[in-house]
């Protein structure tokens, strides 16, 4: 940018010493061509200043989009492993659960009961009692309903938008201190995300480091290394408007 600045005050300084120097027949050739090198410089400028501003517009849009679609992957799977005991890396087997799965609706109670042993040592028939939490399945209702309103845009969640891309799933299970953890992870690179746009600026995007950015080469979901199912996008995806 400072360069161009540079190269714009050269120019003009250049078009009024041709007006001194140079002969009156020339004069207007060269300084129609230095004009024209002045106007291009400062497109030049403008789309400097303008073009990152522009990039991040764009990017925020696409990425909320896509956060949108990876909450709704994150949704089915810690839906699918409370019901299964597991994550899966199957998009049709996440849409099958999806389509036939209920959810159980309970009620939770506190009851007690008599200790019939401790009684029975102290030779008494009441006195001593366990307490113990009753819970009673009042209903099902379908995990479709719970999750996506009766909507059918599960049916589309593993679609990168604007696309012909799939978010990339997997899953298995880690060792923690001796305790196995099933896990899950669902992402996509941001050179997919942000395709079209300004090469050098999304080489910078994929650099990020930052508490208010997506960090790293990847927008995703969940991890494969560790005991997590957390986005790594920051607070205002979740809390904005979605797109």
């Amino acid at each position: 940018m400072i360069l161009i600045i540079i190269g714009i005050v050269v120019c003009i300084g250049l078009v009024f010493l041709i007006a001194k120097v140079i002969p009156r027949k020339l004069n207007p050739i060269i300084s129609i061509l230095l004009w024209v090198v002045i106007a291009f410089l400062g497109y030049q400028l403008y789309n400097s200043v303008i073009g990152p501003v522009k990039f991040n517009e764009n990017k925020e849009l696409r990425y909320a989009k896509v956060i949108k679609k990876l909450k709704d992957i994150k949704a089915a799977e810690l839906a699918y492993n409370e019901i299964n005991g597991k994550f899966t890396k199957s998009y049709d087997s996440l849409v099958r659960f999806i389509d036939t799965a209920q959810f159980a609706i309970t009620e939770r109670r506190d009851s007690s009961y008599a200790d019939v042993a401790r009684n029975k040592a102290f030779g008494i028939d009441e006195g001593y009692f366990l307490n113990t939490i009753i819970v009673d399945t009042l209903d099902f209702t379908p995990v479709r309903d719970s999750l996506y309103g009766g909507t059918d845009r599960y049916k589309t969640m593993m679609n990168v938008p604007n696309s012909d891309a799939k978010f990339e799933l997997d899953a298995g299970s880690i060792v923690k201190n001796d305790v196995s953890y099933s896990v899950f992870e669902a992402k996509v690179s941001k050179d997919v995300v942000l395709a079209g746009m300004d090469k050098d600026l999304i080489a910078q995007e994929k650099q990020t480091v930052s508490v208010d950015g997506v960090n790293g080469t990847h927008i995703q979901v969940g991890s494969m290394d560790k005991v997590d199912t957390s986005g790594n996008w920051p607070k205002k995806y979740d809390s904005a408007k979605e797109q």
